[in-house]
């Protein structure tokens, strides 16, 4: 996993206009991915988990924009005409839908939809090399070419998302955004999906962003977690850092939150995500934080190390005042505010 960065994003914002203003899906977000890495995105829904992994590849619905900075491969892809940004989607970057059977055309056979998409990436391919190719990525999935010319419906949902991610391989991207891949299936399934994006990590290398709410998934197939509230990456660090030691309130949260066979006691995070028309002011998880300060609504906290987090408990030179507890009557009031 050494190299170049494949993919480097920068104060990355995305945004949809809204009744009531912009709203601010993704505010402010920056990471980098090197060939062969697996990064997991993790956090409560609405977050804006899917939003990023869209914005990446340039498929975000009518009335949302983005800006920042986005280098795939050396070129700044948000600054790409909208022609050249289409051709490398697919080709170059590539995503794993989330409920396959919605994604797959119902009235197209599985050869179709592999032939329909080397055909708009790969144009030099004869139509014998289309099918080869094809043919090489599913049996890299474990499905038999006998199969090849079947309807999506005649395949089970572990199938259908082994498809999903053997026509994401054809195309040989070096980045591929997977979004919750193992939605919606039983854990037996989910386990064999793990393992195939193990494989598939180490017989291609592509960069992955694991965009998931599986603290479990996270801590088995990813290198780096990057813990996402708000529109902000709160907490990014090495998985096995970041899990033996959280130094986000909201880390720690989603960690004490995770249930397992040792589980004595259920834990829950209070309140609710915020309004991202018009997020609290500071940091934003201040008005569900047990641990908030005066300083925490005051100012939008930088990054501490080790782990890049954005949480005043950090910072050793707080004035008393600053470090001072914030009232549950006060957090209230900044909230509404």
């Amino acid at each position: 996993m050494n190299g170049e960065h494949v993919l480097s994003v920068e104060d990355m914002r995305v945004w949809y206009s809204g009744p009531g203003g912009p709203v601010r899906a993704v505010d402010g977000v920056s990471f980098s991915l090197r060939p062969g890495e697996v990064l997991g995105l993790v956090g409560e829904s609405g977050c804006g988990k899917s939003t990023l992994g869209r914005g990446l590849l340039g498929l975000l619905p009518r009335g949302a924009a983005a800006d920042g900075t986005l280098r795939f491969d050396g070129q700044d892809v948000l600054a790409l005409p909208a022609k050249q940004r289409e051709a490398l989607r697919g080709g170059g970057m590539g995503l794993i839908f989330q409920e396959p059977m919605t994604r797959l055309d119902p009235l197209m056979r599985i050869s179709d939809h592999f032939d329909e998409a080397l055909k708009t990436h790969e144009k030099s391919l004869s139509k014998k090399e289309r099918q080869t190719r094809a043919l090489d990525a599913l049996r890299a999935l474990g499905i038999p070419p006998t199969r090849f010319r079947n309807y999506p419906h005649e395949f089970s949902g572990g199938m259908r998302q082994r498809i999903m991610i053997a026509l994401a391989l054809a195309l040989r991207p070096k980045f591929i955004v997977a979004d919750e891949p193992t939605t919606a299936l039983d854990v037996l399934v989910e386990a064999q999906i793990l393992r195939i994006l193990a494989d598939i990590r180490e017989r291609f290398s592509p960069a992955i962003l694991l965009i998931t709410h599986n603290l479990g998934i996270v801590a088995e197939a990813c290198d780096h977690v990057a813990v996402m509230y708000a529109g902000r990456i709160v907490e990014q660090g090495p998985v096995r850092d970041i899990f033996a030691n959280p130094s986000h309130p909201y880390t720690q949260a989603l960690l004490r939150s995770t249930i397992s066979l040792k589980t004595q006691n259920l834990h829950s995070i209070p309140g609710a995500p915020p309004d991202l028309v018009a997020p609290p002011a500071g940091c934003r998880f201040h008005p569900r934080c047990e641990h908030a300060m005066q300083v925490c609504p005051a100012k939008q906290p930088p990054q501490f190390q080790p782990h890049r987090s954005e949480c005043w408990l950090l910072e050793p030179a707080l004035t008393g005042a600053e470090r001072a507890p914030l009232e549950r009557e006060e957090v209230s009031v900044a909230d509404e505010a």
